[in-house]
């Protein structure tokens, strides 16, 4: 599927389940249903259960419409690259701990050497 448009998410602290639908392309029962499969998704409930979200989670709902409709991921495959990317519940992103680099500064890293290197230290460890 080819990447919409969506529109502009306004300054406001909440919004109701019918705002978050217009602005992430969304239909209700499709929230209400992520809100099951994604942990990271919890909005806040008032005066007779309904649903209230914050800009934060406009912007989780949007990254998971963009994995699920844009690029093809299936839910779990979506709820792990958001596990991986560090998308918790909390406000602020997710991001814990430092920037990892994407640069290796012209050094190869050889992936099975270093599982073996570690799988060695562990080993002894519980010595």
């Amino acid at each position: 599927m080819e990447k919409v448009n969506l529109p502009p998410i306004p300054a406001k602290r909440y919004f109701t389940i019918g705002e978050v639908s217009d602005l992430c392309g969304v239909k209700p029962h499709v929230l209400r249903y992520w809100e099951q499969e994604f942990t990271q998704l919890r909005p806040v409930k008032r005066r007779g259960n309904r649903r209230y979200y914050q800009h934060h989670e406009v912007l989780l709902i949007r990254r998971i419409r963009e994995l699920l409709y844009e690029q093809g991921f299936t839910i779990n495959g979506a709820r792990n690259r958001l596990d991986a990317d560090g998308v918790r519940g909390a406000p602020g992103g997710g991001e814990s701990g430092p920037p990892i680099p994407q640069e290796s500064h012209g050094q190869s890293i050889n992936v099975g050497q270093l599982q073996a290197d570690l799988m060695a230290v562990i080993d002894l460890l519980r010595r």
